[in-house]
C-alpha cells in the first residue's frame, strides 16, 4: 500500500471521499453533488448516455464541481475540464483494479491513485463476489499508490478500514 507518514497518516494529494456517478443516480445526482463535502472527488461515468447528452451532463457537473471545490475525474472518452482521467487507459490519473494483475498494470501505467473493488457486495454488480478487506489489501500490497476502497462502501466501513492501509473510499449508493 502507499507510503505513510510516521504518524500513520497518508499524503493527501487526492480526496479521501469519492462519488462514482452512474445512470442509477437519476436526479439524485444533483442533490448529492450539492451536499458532498468540499474537497471530495467525483468520478463522472454515465457510460450509457449518447455522446452529446454525456458532454452536456458533464458540463453541468463540472460547473457544480468548480463552485463546490470538488475534484472531478472522467472516464473515456476524455472530457474537457476534468482534473483527471479514470480508467484502464494510458495516461489515467486513477486506475480501477479487481485483482493483483490490474493493480500492477495501474502502477506500470503511471496511475497516481488506485480504486480497488468490490470490497463488499454492491448494487452496481449484483451477485458479483466481494473481495473483502484482506484480499483487497493483498491486491494493493507493496504498491506505492494511495488505494481507494470501492464497492458497497459507507463512511462507517471506511472508518474501520482506514487504519489498515486505505487512503480513501468511493461509493454510489452511500451518498443517497
Amino acid at each position: 500500500m502507499a507510503h505513510r507518514y510516521p504518524d500513520g497518516s497518508y499524503p493527501r494529494p487526492y480526496p479521501e471521499r469519492w462519488l462514482m456517478t452512474d445512470e442509477r443516480l437519476g436526479d439524485d445526482l444533483w442533490r448529492i453533488l450539492l451536499h458532498l463535502p468540499p474537497g471530495s472527488g467525483v468520478v463522472f461515468r454515465h457510460y450509457r448516455l449518447p455522446p452529446a447528452d454525456r458532454r452536456a451532463m458533464f458540463a453541468r457537473v463540472r460547473r457544480i464541481a468548480r463552485a463546490r471545490r470538488l475534484v472531478l475525474f472522467a472516464v473515456d472518452p476524455p472530457l474537457p475540464g476534468a482534473a483527471g482521467r479514470h480508467g484502464r487507459v494510458a495516461g489515467a490519473t486513477s486506475w480501477p483494479a479487481h485483482d493483483r494483475a490490474e493493480a500492477l498494470a495501474g502502477q506500470r501505467a503511471g496511475a497516481a491513485l488506485l480504486f480497488v473493488s468490490p470490497l463488499y457486495p454492491t448494487a452496481s454488480h449484483p451477485g458479483a463476489p466481494a473481495l473483502g478487506p484482506r484480499k483487497a489489501r493483498r491486491i494493493a500490497a507493496g504498491l506505492n499508490l494511495p488505494v481507494v476502497a470501492l464497492g458497497g462502501m459507507t463512511l462507517r466501513r471506511y472508518r474501520r478500514l482506514r487504519t489498515t492501509g486505505f487512503a480513501g473510499w468511493a461509493a454510489i449508493d452511500a451518498w443517497r
